[in-house]
């Protein structure tokens, strides 16, 4: 450089390079190992970055020299000399660039450096004297990419805030959108709650007080919903068994998020269960609505439902037929009290096998009031609970020489040729019943005429039950098959066809008693 200067080359456009790298030579004698040294060549790895020569320096105890003359670091691994440039010889440089007043200097391999020590020493040098008459003005030392290296330092400050800002901004929204989500959750909640609260008392103001559970109690009493305490799944959702604090059981029907029942039926099971009370209802104790959960608890049932007897090849024969006339009549004075001597005229829409639940003594109870609706005008295909009990047969499959009638043409077609018996389950022996299979059979297809006169009253029904006495009038077709049940219209007798409907489209209506 000075040869250049003394040549006439402006000093003002003279820029110096550091190199952060090394060279390695291969000494002839490893003992000579000073500058101008004997050398074969350079060594395997003649460029080598300056971090992975702190590295190696770090690793193998290396003793580095600096020599003032050339400005350079060297030391020696075996038979490898290398030399670089270090914190010194780096500070050395810019010293002698701002003496002759250098435009500059600029970086080469910005990238090598290890952990900016010998761009720092580079910056440091050239600020110490900034001010003074021998001070340049230095070229930004920029990388390969091209970035300002006195930028580095307020770049490496400014920006960590930033993202740190970017983040807590970020967080907050987060929060907020939650806590307003959470907030409209719980405003809902306690609207249903309060709209529940209050129509469960439109209609009686002496109605038993509900409780309203919390989600985490029940969540307590079910082990978290268990499938060990899941007693079966309906059209409303999964049952479990339920063991309140106070050693209290009860069952726990928890609405289905792919239920075609919603929150309507629920406030209408609520609404309906809490003003009825009878021996043969169950007694709904309270509810729950909480996280978007629905759920109703009610009175546990120790013995299940009676479809798991009923379609059980083992299990049926606990139901002999006087037990089974029992359940006939229980459910019988159910529905009595719900079409006659309740406040509300309720036809349950729904009553089949597995909405009759039994206690500790096969008592039955009716369930499931969720389905009822006001002013149902629809009539669809109905089964029979009645025939299902004296039958133990399912109402899901077809029957027959030719396999096409359903279990209510079934009955019918035997009845009329006198074979009844062969409808009825072989387990049960009616000898010394004063009602008989075949009286039964009689009554459960009068029920179901097509003509709503010629249907007896729940009232009449409970009657022939109870007293075999009385004269039956002779049946004809059901009105109620796939043959001719889009014939049917609706009429106020139709509640005589609810002692007997058991599958999942069987309808139900209530109205206020005149």
């Amino acid at each position: 450089m000075t040869a250049w200067i003394n040549a006439g080359l402006s000093a003002k456009k003279i820029v110096m390079f550091l190199l952060y790298f090394g060279t390695a030579w291969t000494l002839v004698n490893p003992k000579e190992n000073g500058i101008g040294a004997p050398a074969i060549g350079e060594g395997v790895d003649a460029g080598t970055e300056y971090k992975e020569i702190k590295n190696n320096i770090n690793l193998y105890g290396a003793k580095v020299t600096f020599d003032k003359n050339y400005l350079v670091n060297y030391f020696t691994m075996g038979t490898s000399w290398i030399a670089f440039d270090d914190v010194e010889s780096i500070q050395y440089k810019v010293s002698y660039a701002k003496e002759k007043g250098l435009l500059g200097y600029f970086v080469w391999q910005v990238a090598y450096d290890d952990n900016w020590m010998l761009s720092q020493a580079a910056a440091h040098e050239l600020e110490g004297n900034k001010g003074g008459q021998n001070n340049i003005s230095a070229a930004p030392e920029v990388n390969k990419v091209g970035h300002n290296k006195q930028s580095y330092p307020l770049v490496f400050i400014i920006l960590p805030i930033i993202a740190a800002v970017i983040i807590l901004l970020l967080c907050l929204m987060i929060y907020l959108r939650w806590m307003k989500k959470l907030k409209l959750k719980v405003q809902e909640s306690r609207s249903q709650v309060n709209n529940i609260a209050s129509a469960a008392g439109d209609f009686n103001a002496n109605a038993p007080t509900l409780v309203l559970y919390s989600f985490a109690c029940i969540e307590a009493a079910t082990d978290r919903f268990s499938i060990e305490n899941k007693l079966g799944e309906g059209g409303f959702g999964p049952v479990y068994k339920a063991v309140l604090s106070d050693g209290q059981e009860v069952a726990v029907k928890k609405l289905s998020k792919t239920s075609a029942q919603g929150y309507e039926e629920f406030k209408n099971e609520v609404m309906l269960t809490a003003k009825l009370q009878h021996v043969n209802l169950v007694r709904i104790l309270g509810f729950c609505i909480e996280r978007e959960e629905q759920m109703l608890i009610y009175e546990y049932m120790t013995n299940r439902s009676l479809d798991y007897y009923l379609l059980d090849p083992v299990k049926k024969y606990i139901l002999d037929w006087k037990k089974r006339i029992d359940i006939i009549e229980g459910v019988c004075q159910g529905l009595l009290y719900l079409q006659e001597y309740s406040r509300l005229t309720i036809i349950h829409r729904d009553l089949k096998a597995s909405n009759v639940l039994l206690d500790e003594s096969m008592k039955p109870k009716i369930s499931d009031f969720g389905m009822a609706r006001i002013f149902i005008k629809d009539i669809r295909q109905k089964r029979h609970i009645l025939l299902q009990i004296i039958s133990g047969k399912r109402v899901s499959i077809l029957y027959g020489e030719n396999k096409n009638l359903s279990l209510l043409e079934y009955a019918y077609e035997l009845w009329k040729d006198g074979k009844g018996m062969e409808f009825m389950d072989p387990s049960l022996d009616d000898t010394y019943s004063p009602c008989t299979l075949i009286r039964c059979l009689h009554i459960a297809l009068l029920c179901v005429q097509k003509i709503p006169v010629e249907r007896p009253s729940m009232l009449e029904v409970s009657w022939m039950l109870r007293n075999e006495s009385t004269n039956l009038m002779i049946p004809n077709m059901p009105g109620f098959t796939k043959k001719n049940v889009e014939d049917v219209q609706y009429d106020s007798t139709m509640s005589n066809l609810e002692l007997g409907s058991g599958n999942d489209t069987t309808l139900s209506t209530w109205k206020l008693s005149r």
